[in-house]
């Protein structure tokens, strides 16, 4: 995209709708722990596009999919979703020291996608996703590295101009401050990654709120150690950052700061790519087909815990991702069970009072999440979209 002065770039690409519900500073309606998550709904991830990276830069298009469009979201958005996550990566389209700043074309294009949803009434949650996966090529936001005071530096100065961006929009926009942030070996928290992982949290919680104008109101997004319900809710490290530099418009018994956490247990059902496992849950026909755990009560156990350490003292639960591949080639019943156990998260999580958003990373066929075909515009999993919206 080229270049466009942000004043000129509202002007031009808002909708009517999305003119008139652009807030101005902190005067946003306030929404309490249990509204916002009620008002979410339904929420689905634009996965595998503006977090999709080639060679050190976020690209869009690099893992497969089409540009995004607003036929696109038009499309979620009938199928009944009120909730759209984009993860976002920013990697080398960030310059360098002391400024960090990122590139102009960038931040726009995340805008402009962050529009197509929010213009319609939607609630949007933007992220910083790949930028902290040693995996990706070009990332720096690293809980190992011996570089922390750059990577803190770094991390304040992003989050300032995705903060600065957004600044304006009312309480159905919510920033989160990472994806899967840990040290990437799938073990127990480490120290000092986890201190770290704590520290970038505050350094978010902290920068966003000093823009002003809606973001000292705004619902914040924070995460734990890898997403991981179980390091995020015990004793492993754990820290809810302070939010002192808050609107003294938020009642003083009402929080905004939000937490992330993932669901794909039993993985051998959820993620593991082979046809071993394919069918979950008690409906489940086939033990040899079936995780020896994982299963309702699990997840009813996760999902408690998440409420009784965070909910209860009124900080919302979002399970940000949660989803299941498509084993169908395998066996034919596998969509079924993959509906199950869709429903059965998203249930389990509104017994507990916490949101839901589904992970779609637009592949649809063998091992994809996909629920759209995002170049014919078509539903392809209708029987899951079904078991979300009745979960």
């Amino acid at each position: 995209m080229r270049v466009i002065f942000l004043a000129c770039l509202l002007a031009i690409t808002a909708s009517v709708y999305g003119a008139a519900h652009q807030a101005s500073a902190d005067t946003a309606a306030q929404s309490s722990a249990s509204q916002i998550v009620a008002d979410m709904g339904a929420g689905w991830n634009l996965g595998n596009q503006l977090e999709a990276t080639t060679n050190g830069y976020p690209s869009e298009t690099a893992w497969g999919q089409p540009t995004v469009t607003q036929a696109l979201i038009d499309k979620v958005r009938a199928a009944g979703f009120k909730t759209i996550r984009v993860p976002v990566s920013y990697l080398g389209y960030i310059g360098s020291g002391p400024n960090y700043t990122i590139n102009a074309s960038w931040l726009n294009r995340v805008q402009e996608v962050v529009d197509y949803a929010y213009n319609r009434g939607l609630h949007v949650l933007v992220n910083m996703h790949g930028d902290g996966y040693k995996t990706v090529n070009g990332s720096w936001l690293i809980c190992d590295s011996p570089s922390q005071s750059t990577i803190k530096a770094k991390y304040e100065k992003a989050w300032q101009q995705i903060a600065n961006r957004f600044k304006n929009y009312d309480q159905r926009l919510i920033l989160e401050s990472m994806n899967e942030e840990f040290d990437g070996q799938y073990g127990r928290p480490t120290q000092p990654c986890y201190a770290n992982i704590n520290s970038y949290n505050q350094i978010f919680v902290d920068t966003v709120r000093k823009t002003g104008g809606n973001n000292s109101s705004r619902w914040l997004l924070v995460a734990g150690w890898n997403t991981n319900i179980d390091y995020t809710a015990g004793n492993y490290g754990f820290a809810l950052p302070s939010d002192q530099y808050r609107s003294p418009s938020i009642p003083a018994n009402e929080r905004r700061i939000m937490i992330s956490v993932h669901h794909y247990s039993p993985w051998d059902f959820a993620g593991e790519e082979n046809g071993t496992i394919t069918q979950w849950g008690r409906a489940a026909t086939n033990p040899s087909r079936t995780s020896t755990w994982g299963q309702e009560d699990y997840l009813d156990a996760q999902l408690k815990m998440m409420r009784d350490v965070f909910v209860s003292k009124g900080y919302p639960v979002v399970v940000g991702e949660y989803g299941a591949i498509d084993k169908s080639s395998f066996d034919s019943s596998n969509n079924r069970y993959r509906a199950d156990y869709a429903r059965a998260v998203v249930a389990t999580a509104k017994k507990y009072g916490a949101a839901t958003i589904y992970w779609d990373n637009g592949a649809t066929d063998r091992y994809g999440f996909g629920l759209f075909n995002r170049r014919s515009l078509t539903v392809t999993q209708q029987g899951i979209i079904n078991a979300i919206m009745n979960g």
